[in-house]
């Protein structure tokens, strides 16, 4: 499936974003232009299901090869967050970035607790205001009301194709790039001994203190600095 795109910046070189579950391009309102001032002309896709993307079957592979149908390859910067840097991972070897960014990926889901589960992810579709606010205390307003515009058009039905990988360890057997994994502090999908696994398997680990799952919403200039040396 050929994607929805927004792009920024008309540089020489090319930073491709992928957004994580239930958002779409505009959840790089901020970093899309942060880059574009970097020299990057930056690309930034809907994952199907999700924005002006198209609907259809939903698993990993699938949101991994609608990147590849999408996207040029050669980039010089993949940077994906959460679902999207789960999906990114499965791509790397088509798309083959000079550097890839995971940003909080989600190569850990665990078996949920009661309540907490893939159907309890699809039911935030109708979260009101109060409720983004209250998940995410350090957002700005513009970030709660793009959440909202989003969530208006995300299939919550994406959120019920991560029931077969509940339990699995998805981390990649090694860095087919040169490959920055950015943390949470403290992330839910990459844990403490896989941050150690990662390192001994060849990926950089950087952890944003304090910040959230959404990095580069909870704090930017925090996300923004832990790319040094990346973007």
């Amino acid at each position: 499936m050929r994607l929805h795109t927004r792009t920024w910046g008309e540089g020489d070189r090319l930073a491709l974003l992928i957004h994580g579950i239930m958002a779409d391009h505009r959840t790089w309102r901020r970093v899309g232009p942060a880059l574009a001032g970097l020299g990057y002309r930056v690309i930034a896709v809907d994952l199907r299901g999700h924005g002006a993307s198209g609907r259809g079957d939903y698993g990993p592979g699938l949101f991994a090869a609608d990147l590849v149908e999408t996207l040029p390859a050669g980039a010089e910067l993949a940077l994906g967050h959460s679902l999207g840097g789960l999906a990114l991972s499965l791509a790397v070897d088509r798309l083959r970035p000079a550097r890839a960014v995971y940003s909080d990926p989600a190569w850990h889901l665990a078996p949920p607790e009661p309540g907490f589960g893939p159907e309890a992810l699809a039911g935030f579709k109708a979260a009101d205001r109060e409720r983004i606010r209250a998940m995410n205390p350090r957002w700005e307003e513009a970030d709660v009301d793009v959440e909202r515009e989003t969530l208006a058009l995300w299939d919550e039905a994406t959120a019920l194709g991560l029931v077969p990988l509940l339990g699995r360890d998805l981390l990649p057997a090694a860095p087919l790039v040169p490959s920055l994994v950015q943390l949470a502090d403290p992330s839910s999908v990459v844990l403490p001994e896989h941050s150690a696994l990662l390192e001994a398997r060849g990926f950089e680990v950087r952890t944003v203190p304090g910040a959230g799952h959404t990095i580069h919403r909870d704090d930017f200039e925090g996300f923004m600095a832990s790319l040094e040396g990346w973007v």
